[in-house]
């Protein structure tokens, strides 16, 4: 399995644990919620649900089957299929809520996890934000070998790409010590509404994002790489 189709499978679980939902509505939360998956296509999303059901973590259903609607009152148009998480893949969506290894600090899986990390238990949260904040001063200290050995090389525009590139970086790692602080003194500045209770009760508890000063956050997807 690829990384990438690795995530969005991780993603699909995450979403349709949410509620079930059909192709289109699938494909519109991951266009919208997750940037990442931005450009994908129906034809990269089909063939991961087929892989789901085929290992039991989904299953189809005609939309309106669980209301006991038959599918010939619906309308004239075939019923849309709609998927739904079984129980079999609710717990390995769990497992793969557990992993905080390498590939969850990336640039690409890391702004997906932490999508779900009102789902994810506070330990694992902490240990994903270290990977990553490590993984981007690592960057950012060859970022800044690199400038200082090629500075007299470059021209204006590319030493100014060059910084640019920098200057994100070092505001995402800003950034991230911001959300460790946060989670180590286990604050959390928004009042939990019902939903919010009950995902604290799943994992544990849900630790608090910092009360964020001056703009907005960085996107964890944006070009932090070089």
């Amino acid at each position: 399995m690829s990384r990438r189709s690795g995530i969005l499978e991780f993603a699909v679980l995450g979403l349709l644990r949410e509620s079930p939902m059909h192709g289109y509505e699938l494909r519109k939360r991951l266009n919208t919620s997750l940037g990442v998956f931005r450009a994908f296509s129906y034809g990269t999303l089909y063939p991961c649900l087929k892989a789901l059901v085929a290992n039991g973590w989904l299953i189809e259903e005609s939309e309106g089957a669980a209301e006991g609607v038959p599918p010939a009152a619906l309308t004239g148009r075939r019923a849309k299929i709609v998927y739904r998480l079984t129980a079999a893949g609710k717990e390995h969506f769990e497992e793969l809520l557990a992993h905080s290894g390498p590939d969850a600090w990336e640039d690409e899986h890391f702004g997906v996890r932490f999508a779900f990390f009102g789902q994810t238990s506070r330990d694992v949260r902490m240990r994903v934000l270290e990977g990553r904040r490590s993984r981007l001063e690592e960057r950012l200290e060859r970022m800044r070998t690199s400038l200082a050995r090629s500075r007299e090389r470059l021209d204006d525009y590319t030493l100014e790409l060059q910084r640019h590139g920098m200057e994100s970086v070092e505001r995402e790692v800003r950034w991230l010590n911001e959300l460790i602080e946060s989670e180590r003194a286990g604050r959390d500045q928004r009042p939990p509404g019902p939903a919010a209770q009950d995902k604290k009760t799943q994992s544990g508890d849900t630790g608090g994002l910092p009360r964020h000063r001056g703009g907005s956050r960085p996107d964890p997807s944006d070009d932090t790489t070089t």
